[in-house]
């Protein structure tokens, strides 16, 4: 039986992979690494509009759920 937390948690990792799958691809893909296609990896990109937006939601939602992993572990 799952308790209450659990269902946030899950809830949380679900919401997590669709905002990962939301975010666009930052590389040409595996041509480009074959290739040997574009070598400018630490060129700095800033994102902007949506792509920010995504970005931080992941971000917060990720330590949300680390927080509450540490909580559960902590109550279990």
């Amino acid at each position: 039986m799952l308790n209450w937390y659990d269902w946030i948690f899950l809830a949380i990792g679900i919401f997590i992979i669709v905002l990962c799958l939301l975010q666009g691809g930052k590389s040409e893909g595996a041509s480009g690494a074959i290739t040997g296609g574009g070598l400018n990896v630490f060129v700095k990109t800033k994102e902007r509009g949506s792509e920010k937006v995504v970005s931080i939601l992941t971000l917060v939602a990720a330590m949300i759920f680390f927080l509450i992993a540490v909580l559960i572990n902590v109550m279990g």
